[in-house]
């Protein structure tokens, strides 16, 4: 397909996504499904155009003067196909299966500065959340947002019980994998850049031999603070397809004991497939849902991990139209979520005991505000500054937080180069 025509069907999907509400994976994989004489690069172009347009829906929307399908595609042509705007325009005015030509405004919106527009615009943020975003970010507020609709690399996690980091990086040169910069265990495979393709790490053999998975680095350091070590009893409580359930299992030479719960079951599925190709023996999956059970098992545990649900703001990179249907109400409802999770962790955490709170939000609503709504509740706990324990687990010199705090961490793509993770270390005083 010419890049007219890619254009073209990149407006389809988005105008399926836009306008019946459909999830981005499967517009495009109905409209690959329907359009069977598209090739597999075809199918990646339009991909990237789609969740580019998506990533910038604000910016581009303001240049072009127009939210439509057309408007969002056409904005995001430029960059995703890495063509000059002149050359944009070229294609709609003369290749067959493209979209009719472009308007004046159209023409001026492939170039129009975003100097002059509001900040939340230039940061590619909804309005109504950019007073949480500056509350959290102040100066640098604009700079996160842009790193935000960034395409996003691939990351892995190296499974230490069977191979080393520099074993998955021979095995995945090809892909130009380096070592991630903070993460003493991760890989990353950069984005794809233009229409290049983004590579099925899944189906390479050191995948499938369990050498790696895939993890991003910020993932990947909540659990290396989270500090499970050889022995001890840990609960990861909320472990969805169990990412850092087998990061910890790693941490702790497969000794000790690891139960894995999450509230949903079908969230657990995948964890027992996972489980078996990492060679982990020390992790015990109980009963998703069963909050009974899970209560009786009582204060035992010297470490609780909780990867709390929440709006999920730090993964816009690889999830933009999440970005834009999220709510006010989300927020409260999350941060009522958040709350009895902290309540149920509070009685498993022996005396003594860890207690580790992350979420993959960047909102000071659901992270900063949810802690200490929880200290204020449970005087047994306190924060324990990251700083000390990042040079502890990881053996360097520690980074700044996002926000300027030095108790809590705030990972974000543009302070950190990983996605978006809130990070609060809390001990429990002994009996």
């Amino acid at each position: 397909m010419k890049p007219g025509a890619r254009i073209a069907a990149a407006i389809e999907v988005l105008d399926t996504i836009i306008t019946r509400h459909q999830p981005v994976g499967i517009a495009l994989a109905d409209w690959g499904k329907a359009h069977r004489f598209a090739g597999s690069g075809d199918r990646n172009a339009i991909g990237g155009l789609v969740y580019d347009a998506l990533r910038r829906r604000a910016s581009i929307a303001w240049a072009m003067q127009s939210d439509t399908p057309r408007a969002l595609a056409i904005g995001a042509a430029s960059a995703a196909f890495r063509m000059e705007p002149d050359a944009v325009a070229a294609v709609c005015d003369g290749e067959t299966h493209a979209p009719a030509p472009l308007s004046e405004t159209e023409r001026a919106g492939l170039t129009r500065p975003l100097d002059e527009a509001p900040p939340h615009i230039q940061a590619d943020i909804p309005e109504w959340l950019w007073p949480s975003f500056t509350a959290a970010f102040g100066d640098t507020a604009i700079e996160q947002g842009r790193k935000l609709a960034e395409r996003a690399p691939a990351d892995l996690r190296v499974n230490t019980l069977k191979a080393t980091q520099e074993k998955v990086l021979k095995a995945l040169a090809e892909f130009g994998a380096e070592a991630c910069a903070h993460s003493p265990v991760g890989v990353r495979v950069p984005p794809p850049v233009g229409t290049g393709r983004t590579p099925n790490l899944e189906a390479e053999a050191a995948f499938q031999a369990g050498w790696c998975e895939i993890q991003d680095e910020g993932s990947q350091l909540a659990a290396l603070l989270a500090g499970a070590g050889p022995r001890l009893q840990v609960l990861d409580l909320c472990a969805g397809a169990g990412g850092k359930t087998l990061a910890m299992a790693a941490g702790m030479q497969n000794t000790g004991q690891i139960f894995a719960y999450d509230d949903d079951r079908n969230r657990l599925k995948p964890i027992f497939e996972r489980v078996k190709r990492a060679g982990v023996r020390n992790v015990q999956i109980l009963k998703g849902g069963d909050q009974k059970a899970l209560e009786a098992l009582g204060p035992k545990f010297d470490l609780v991990l909780i990867d709390a649900p929440c709006t999920g703001t730090g993964v816009w990179r690889r999830r933009p139209e999440s970005k834009w249907k999220l709510k006010p109400r989300n927020i409260e409802e999350r941060q009522t979520e958040q709350a009895a999770i902290l309540a149920t962790a509070r009685g498993l955490t022996k005396p003594g005991g860890r207690l580790v709170y992350v979420t993959c939000s960047l909102l000071p609503e659901e992270n900063r505000g949810t802690l200490e709504n929880f200290l204020a509740s449970a005087p047994e706990f306190s924060v324990v500054p990251y700083g000390p324990v990042w040079q502890e687990r990881i053996g360097t010199e520690p980074p700044a937080s996002a926000d300027g705090r030095t108790d809590t961490l705030q990972l974000t793509p543009a302070s950190h180069g990983t996605d978006g993770f809130f990070i609060a270390i809390l001990d429990r005083a002994k009996a």
